[in-house]
């Protein structure tokens, strides 16, 4: 299975980014116009109960992204990962490390399985996997500067 796999410090200790990743992610998230949650946009993503990464709407329907399968503050978050033009049988995977780096966090995402979304999928936007994949680590690099900012915010 392929994987975009991208990396940025924070600074901040593991434990903070963390929390700011998981309890600030309606904050920090960045809505990219290539990888929409659903044709009406982004709306305000949040984890609930550690169970499930969802997004509100703002007609306030709730859309679920993925089901949490790690969650271990400091180290390691991962879950499943689905668009809503997904069909049930598609899905793929998002694991994030935090490592320390010094005083600072290393904050790594690597997102599988794009290669079992078919190129003629909407969320693919007829594109071969490496441009699907460049594009995605792209919005990734973004979404992470907004992660160190509002850690920066924080008072990380």
């Amino acid at each position: 299975m392929s994987a975009v796999i991208v990396s940025l410090r924070v600074p901040a200790a593991p434990e903070e980014a963390f929390d700011v990743f998981t309890g600030e992610i309606g904050t920090w998230w960045r809505p990219g116009a290539l990888f929409q949650l659903t044709p009406r946009g982004d709306g305000t993503l949040s984890f609930a109960d550690r169970e499930r990464l969802i997004t509100t709407l703002p007609n306030g329907k709730v859309f679920e992204i993925g089901r949490v399968h790690i969650w271990l503050r400091g180290e390691r978050l991962a879950f499943s990962w689905r668009q809503a033009t997904f069909t049930p049988d598609q899905v793929t995977e998002v694991d994030i490390r935090f490592e320390r780096v010094g005083e600072e966090t290393r904050v790594t995402v690597e997102h599988r399985g794009w290669d079992t979304i078919p190129q003629s999928h909407v969320a693919r936007h007829g594109f071969p996997l490496q441009n699907t994949q460049m594009h995605l680590a792209n919005h990734w690099r973004n979404l992470l500067g907004g992660l160190a900012v509002q850690v920066r915010q924080s008072g990380g």
